[in-house]
């Protein structure tokens, strides 16, 4: 337990990590990669390059400041974070790593106003967090590891099929190469890939979600190649497992992992949205209500560019037919005139509320979205103007974890594809 004279202290440097923060965080990875080159095989290069994972950072800080009397109110972040953490692998023995780093990049960034005090203070509380996290992910490596089929770390898969899904998306479907069982996974959830690319000092993992049901002799994701953009380079692992990847291919499985899931439970109709490779973690899900309560009714809404780079859409219009009461909805912002001429799409530009209210038969629903940060800040604010409840709303964000807040980008429902 945390004093009160800690934890006095830690809220007093809020509005100091409000203005700092990144400043800090982007120290703090500075230093850590210097000092501990290793964990470079653990952290995604990109989200690094474009301060993403910077800002993600300085958030859980600025966050754990702020609560650090009740912390058990951010434990739903801990277990999202966490997951993350055991997908990657991410041990005990790296904490005391970060902590000490983290402490130096407050010290550095802030001057003299890091006080002993307030450096002792920040001392235990990281201490207090970080035990919270290492219970948590001790408990699921013990879960990933002793279910049926299950394994700890990296497990050897076999790539047994690769299938273009559109001009920008290649599902892989991937067996494991002892042939043993495979774990379960609840719909919606992703498994980190760690792939060695010739030429690259370090190892990339990155996280894919499972594109089909459960209950599959295989795993199979679906993977967006990342091209390169302004001020984006182009994805070095997507690119290298669409180009350098073939049948018969070894990738580096972590076990099945995240939060963003079907909640089977409930009977109430469902709403999926995506945009781009959003929508891989949203066709598992409609996989699994098609095989097992077809009676559900569902609304299916796609945003992409046009009908080349839409994948999976006969997937899923198949999957619709199975159910006893369901609809799909195509919006494409950049259709082709084939597109048009077949009239292969419900909506031209980009998804709005107005269209939401038209296709979407009751509110009453839960909804389920994901997609690039554009498109999600602004279905989270559709929703909610609409007076969906925040219970009943439910997203997934491709890297590090942001804010919905439509204030802060762009509110249009674009469809350009998530980073991963």
């Amino acid at each position: 337990m945390l004093s009160q004279k800690t934890i006095h202290i830690i809220k007093s440097t809020v509005p100091a990590l409000e203005k700092h923060g990144t400043d800090i965080t982007k120290r703090f990875y500075q230093l850590l990669f210097t000092g501990h080159p290793e964990l470079l095989n653990v952290f995604n290069h990109a989200n690094q390059s474009q301060g993403r994972q910077q800002t993600a950072l300085a958030n859980a800080v600025y966050a754990a400041a702020q609560h650090i009397d009740k912390l058990e109110s951010i434990l739903p972040v801990v277990r999202q974070i966490a997951h993350k953490h055991r997908s990657l692998g991410v041990r005990p023995e790296h904490y005391p790593i970060v902590g000490q780093t983290l402490l130096q990049a407050i010290k550095e960034v802030l001057g003299d106003a890091a006080t002993e005090d307030i450096l002792q203070a920040w001392a235990e509380a990281y201490g207090v967090i970080a035990n919270v996290f290492i219970g948590v992910e001790a408990e699921m490596y013990q879960q990933a590891e002793r279910q049926t089929g299950g394994w700890a770390d990296f497990r050897a898969f076999r790539v047994e099929r690769k299938v273009q899904e559109s001009s920008v998306i290649t599902s892989f479907y991937l067996v494991p190469q002892d042939e043993e069982a495979l774990a379960p996974f609840e719909p919606g959830q992703y498994i980190s890939v760690k792939v060695e690319i010739p030429g690259e000092a370090h190892t990339h993992i990155r996280q894919y979600s499972l594109s089909d049901a459960p209950g599959n002799p295989y795993y199979r994701i679906s993977v967006k190649r990342e091209e390169a953009s302004t001020g984006k380079p182009a994805g070095k692992v997507s690119n290298y497992l669409h180009e350098g990847v073939q049948l018969g291919d070894v990738l580096w499985l972590s076990a099945p992992a995240g939060d963003f899931t079907l909640d089977r439970q409930d009977q109430r109709p469902l709403v999926f949205l995506s945009g781009g490779v959003g929508l891989t973690p949203l066709v598992s899900m409609l996989s699994t209500v098609a095989d097992t309560h077809p009676g559900r009714p569902v609304t299916f809404i796609h945003a992409a560019q046009n009908s080349g780079t839409h994948a999976l859409k006969q997937q899923v219009e198949e999957l619709a037919g199975c159910l006893e009461k369901a609809s799909v909805h195509w919006c494409y912002n950049q259709p082709t005139e084939q597109d048009r001429e077949q009239q292969v799409y419900d909506k031209e530009g980009y998804i709005d509320l107005a269209w939401l209210k038209q296709v979407v038969p009751t509110r009453e629903a839960s909804f389920y979205f994901c997609g690039p940060v554009p498109f999600m800040k602004a279905v989270n604010s559709f929703l909610s103007e609409w007076g969906v409840p925040a219970a009943d709303i439910h997203y997934e964000f491709f890297g590090p974890s942001g804010s919905l807040d439509a204030a802060e980008g762009d509110a249009r429902a674009e469809t350009a594809a998530p980073q991963r």
